[in-house]
């Protein structure tokens, strides 16, 4: 059978791009096997999450705010209820920061030491008055002690969270201390306790916010803990 001139082309055509076509799977398997070995070579940068409970305070809170956001860093706080009213405008700047605002109860009660209905009604209550400043009910609850028990988490539709690196901020008041602890025991994916209306915490969280920048360390919420 005689091929005439158009399938000549046509036949041409299909060969070029058959031929393109190897060329660019070829390229894209070694760009994948290059990204594969970058990843390799460069790890994700170790995280660390900062949580601040029993705030906020009117001085040392909008201070602390201001050095995280000097730092471009984001932290996790855990608001005591009955400490809302009049620092509305404190919280809302968390949330416009990028902060995640959690629960510490409406009064800093230990949980364990109520009834059932009683520790609800105290959750219930930091949810609402958090909720009326900030119009989003928070998710995450820090209890007062790391007191909780089996009932409440029955009862209670929120996330627990606790820590994993505790200087006791709140007991010693001492930057140097807090800093040097936290320093020497931060790992990667670790939770840190600290307490944001004590001018020595507030010191010395954003020197270890400076440290550990400095080791590589990346700052997260909880949030990006938890889910990781």
């Amino acid at each position: 059978m005689k091929i005439g001139k158009l399938e000549y082309i046509l036949l041409a055509v299909a060969v070029i791009v058959f031929l393109i076509s190897c060329i660019v799977t070829e390229r894209s398997a070694r760009i994948a096997v290059i990204l594969g070995v970058v990843e390799e070579i460069i790890p994700e940068s170790p995280k660390v999450a900062l949580t601040f409970d029993d705030g906020p305070h009117e001085l040392y809170t909008p201070k602390l705010l201001e050095g995280l956001k000097e730092r471009d860093v984001t932290a996790t706080f855990f608001i005591i209820g009955k400490n809302v009213d009049g620092s509305e405008e404190i919280i809302k700047s968390m949330q416009d920061d990028g902060h995640l605002i959690g629960n510490h109860t409406f009064s800093h009660v230990q949980l364990s030491k109520i009834s059932d209905d009683a520790a609800c009604a105290e959750i219930w209550k930091a949810n609402t008055t958090i909720f009326d400043a900030i119009g989003k009910i928070p998710v995450y609850i820090r209890p007062p002690f790391g007191s909780w028990t089996e009932e409440l988490t029955s009862a209670v539709e929120m996330q627990v969270v606790m820590w994993d690196v505790d200087p006791m901020d709140w007991k010693y008041q001492n930057a140097d201390r807090i800093v040097n602890h936290v320093l020497s025991k931060a790992a990667d994916g670790d939770i840190i306790l600290l307490h944001d209306v004590y001018p020595a915490s507030v010191e010395a969280a954003l020197r270890i916010v400076d440290e550990l920048k400095e080791r590589g360390f990346e700052f997260v919420t909880v949030e990006e803990i938890l889910l990781d």
